[in-house]
């Protein structure tokens, strides 16, 4: 059963991920350098959860070929950066995203004054030192993964190393990476939350609230629908292969799969992000589309003027 998901399910959900993935980030990041005259903190943090979205995507092809094949092609040295970088953007995602709920909230609370956390030097270090933390939080996990010799594979993070120590580390990450940031976003959303209603209740007869109220609550639901899981599921498949823990080898079959199922779905973050920078990016869809407008009527006078051309020297 874990072979035929690991062939069938995963390679079809990354295969999935990695088309929309690259398509969506790719019109993001180039709308942001090629469209955007003015960069705000909440700009800063998406454009770097875009790239971190990126060094997630260029894992998946080996991801995807290996778990086609069944083996692991790719020697050990790719296969613990591979999923050392797959790490790498699961917790600068979760980092990002809760320095944009702290953004949004300030943006929404301060709309007439820039706060010390919105100054755009402030953002640019903010971003450094996420990308330093994480970085330095995940180094321990080099240990654990590594390639099976035996059957030449590239064991996930959660099925390699010794399980005592993995479970320690694993639950340190989870707290640090995972609960923390969570509960610091669910801190932000939540006065959001308060801060909206309250003003549709004070302005009743203004412009209508009910579409922030609704993003700030789906993007709320979305983190916790797709993060969660894989973390309860990642520490309990690790337990799972502890001595001390005595079961059935269906017991740990079950939960292997209920794992992989997880896996894809915690990473469908990095398709849904440029959804909420449609949404939620000051203005970034017809910001794009002006740039498109502009792109077509300088290719169109151009296109016209070669048929003019063409037509012009094949009149006798």
């Amino acid at each position: 059963m874990n072979n035929t998901l690991s062939k069938y399910y995963l390679s079809t959900m990354y295969t999935i991920e990695f088309i929309f993935g690259i398509i969506g980030n790719s019109i993001v990041v180039f709308g942001y350098i090629f469209c955007l005259k003015v960069w705000k903190s909440g700009n800063i943090y998406l454009f770097n959860l875009s790239l971190s979205d990126f060094a997630f995507l260029c894992t998946l092809p080996m991801l995807v070929t290996s778990y086609c094949k069944g083996e692991w092609t790719y020697g050990d040295v790719l296969c613990r950066s591979n999923r050392f970088l797959l790490h790498v953007n699961l917790y600068t995602s979760i980092l990002f995203l809760t320095f944009i709920s702290i953004d949004r909230y300030m943006l929404i609370q301060y709309p007439f004054r820039d706060h010390f956390l919105q100054k755009k030097k402030i953002a640019v270090v903010l971003s450094v030192a996420v990308w330093i933390l994480v970085t330095l939080e995940l180094v321990p996990i080099f240990t654990f993964i590594k390639t099976d010799v035996s059957d030449n594979q590239c064991r996930d993070y959660a099925s390699s190393g010794e399980a005592e120590r993995n479970l320690i580390y694993s639950m340190c990450l989870t707290f640090l990476g995972f609960v923390i940031p969570l509960c610091v976003m669910c801190f932000f959303y939540l006065k959001m939350v308060r801060f909206l209603k309250n003003r549709s209740e004070q302005f009743t007869a203004a412009q209508p609230l009910e579409k922030p109220l609704s993003l700030v609550i789906i993007a709320l639901v979305i983190f916790l629908l797709l993060f969660t899981p894989y973390h309860i599921m990642r520490n309990v498949r690790i337990a799972s292969q502890m001595k001390s823990w005595n079961q059935t080898q269906c017991t740990k079959n079950i939960i292997h799969a209920i794992y992989i199922i997880t896996r894809p779905i915690a990473f469908l973050n990095s398709v849904i992000n440029p959804v909420f920078y449609f949404l939620m990016g000051d203005h970034f869809r017809e910001m794009l589309m002006t740039k498109v407008r502009q792109l077509l009527k300088r290719i169109t006078p151009t296109a016209n003027e070669v048929m003019t051309k063409h037509s012009d020297t094949e009149t006798p």
